[in-house]
């Protein structure tokens, strides 16, 4: 191969590693729907158990997030997962690889729910089993009991984020029925205050519209 040929080749090589890199770049954080969407729900994974080390762990994990979500205020949080355009779904890591729980008590109940930040208060309530919660196949025995969990979601801090139903013919989309949006997973990502996982959010959210408004540019 000559000088002249090696250096088109590299030439090649390197306008392809360009057009790799500004694919990579313009390709989006997050679809449109979490774009164009006004209401959210947070809600604990109704498969994790309650730790049996730490009771309360999902529920203050549950809190942080709707607490970091009414500080950035873009969303306005709704009580029933039916009624929002998003619906989070998080769980607290036990920061082990297996982990004793308590399984068949209920994560979905919230009477009333109090919470304050800086700048906003908010009070919402729930009656009954709120429209568009996620369905489970109920055992014959619901007795709470123990059990043991394994995997890295068991691990790992988890937040997914689903937007509407893909059968739209449903007016109160289960979570099942919802497409994905947006996930991610790491270690102390739902504490407080910094709540890692609310702030990767938006920091995806906002590199996507920017994104949006440089394709638009002539």
């Amino acid at each position: 191969m000559t000088i002249r040929q090696r250096v088109a080749l590299l030439t090649l090589l390197l306008s392809l590693v360009s057009l790799s890199i500004a694919g990579a770049k313009k390709k989006p954080q997050v679809p449109d729907f979490i774009l164009k969407a006004h209401t959210v729900c947070v809600i604990i994974d109704p498969d994790a158990g309650t730790s049996m080390n730490d009771p309360m762990a999902n529920k203050t994990a549950q809190d942080n997030v709707e607490k970091a979500l009414m500080t950035w205020a873009r969303f306005q949080l709704v009580q029933e997962p039916g009624r929002a355009d998003l619906v989070i779904v998080i769980r607290k890591g036990s920061g082990k690889p297996v982990d004793r729980t308590v399984g068949n008590l209920p994560t979905t109940d919230r009477p009333v729910t109090v919470q304050q930040t800086d700048n906003a208060i908010r009070i919402g309530g729930q009656q009954g089993r709120a429209p568009g919660s996620p369905t489970q196949t109920m055992p014959q025995d619901t007795r709470p009991e123990q059990q043991t969990e394994v995997g890295p979601a068991v691990e790992q801090d988890s937040f997914i984020v689903y937007g509407p139903g893909n059968d739209m013919a449903h007016s109160v989309p289960q979570i099942s029925d919802r497409n994905l949006g947006y996930r991610t997973m790491g270690k102390n990502i739902l504490k407080s205050p910094d709540v890692p996982a609310v702030s990767d959010f938006r920091k995806a959210i906002e590199e996507s519209e920017k994104q949006q408004q440089q394709q638009k540019k002539p």
